[in-house]
């Protein structure tokens, strides 16, 4: 079982305006309880026990209401970035502290992935340095795209803009396990590095095994002030209360 996480958590959220002038988009509230707590409570109910945020903009909003998290029942550690380091940079903050196995995903994405299953995905192919949750989409110019072989590893990503179109291309859903021998392909600490435009396309070039694993579980990013009365809504028609 995978108890660790790790939740990127540096956005500045300027999208949200004016809801995150005086808060970080992670905490903005889904039917009144912060965005983040919502992420710790489901890794917790897949076994997930100790969780490492990177923290940017206003960070003391998120440390004051967390803490530790004994109140969750969890461990939480923090590394504040006063330069946002990018997604990969923020995941290598937290090297010395990370076991052989653990989650990333992206802490403005609301999710109720199984991720039970999603380990069970990762663990039944040995020879994968990571997985990425991914989903079909059709050709679009504005989203990054992912080609998968016929077993499922990715072996190309196409950066947007794109100059043709792609066959049966996926995109990147987050919701990732990563091993740790990932780490030793992103640069040093304090070097800003991106998972998907930087990491994914190094490693697969290399020639590492990373996969995607598609379900059909919920899950949406939350960029917009839209996307969070989506996410909002599709809870009530489901039966979740505020």
């Amino acid at each position: 079982m995978i108890k660790q996480a790790v939740i990127l958590c540096a956005g500045l959220g300027t999208r949200l305006r004016p809801y995150t002038d005086t808060m970080p988009k992670v905490m903005i509230p889904i039917l009144k309880k912060p965005l983040l707590e919502w992420h710790i409570e489901h890794y917790k109910k897949h076994g997930v026990t100790e969780f490492f945020i990177n923290l940017h903009y206003l960070p003391e909003v998120i440390k004051n209401h967390f803490g530790d998290g004994t109140k969750w029942g969890v461990k939480i550690t923090y590394v504040f970035e006063p330069v946002i380091l990018g997604t990969a940079g923020g995941v290598k903050n937290f090297e010395d502290w990370l076991d052989d196995a653990f989650y990333v995903n992206w802490g403005d994405t609301f999710s109720l992935v199984n991720y039970t299953k999603t380990s069970e995905f990762f663990f039944s192919h040995p020879d994968a340095i990571g997985i990425v949750r991914v989903g079909r989409i059709g050709y679009r110019l504005d989203v990054d795209l992912l080609e998968l072989d016929e077993v499922g590893r990715i072996i190309k990503i196409h950066i947007k803009p794109h100059e043709r179109p792609i066959e049966n291309p996926y995109s990147l859903r987050g919701s990732m396990i990563f091993k740790k021998r990932i780490l030793s392909y992103i640069p040093p600490k304090g070097t800003y590095y991106e998972i998907g435009k930087e990491l994914l396309p190094d490693i697969i070039t290399k020639g590492e095994k990373f996969y995607g694993y598609e379900c059909e579980e919920y899950s949406k990013g939350i960029d917009t002030i839209e996307k969070w009365k989506e996410v909002e809504q599709y809870l009530k028609d489901n039966g979740y209360q505020a």
